[in-house]
């Protein structure tokens, strides 16, 4: 499933999918995948995504449009 706000929050904070990457410790290209919907999200990545942009997992995941 793709999560839009996950694409957003990234590209809101000029940061590449290269960094993302290198931050879940994943390839580019699995970035890539997971942003597109092609992979699911880890649980893991997910917090990892969350923590580093200071927002709830409930966000990232298009469940509540208020960040915290």
């Amino acid at each position: 499933m793709k999560y839009r706000n996950i694409r957003s929050i990234r590209e809101d904070n000029d940061i590449t999918q290269q960094q993302m990457a290198k931050l879940l410790n994943v390839s580019q290209n699995t970035y890539s995948q997971y942003e597109t919907g092609k992979i699911e999200w880890t649980a893991t990545a997910l917090i990892k995504i969350a923590d580093y942009f200071d927002v709830s997992v409930d966000y990232l995941l298009d469940r509540k449009k208020n960040k915290n």
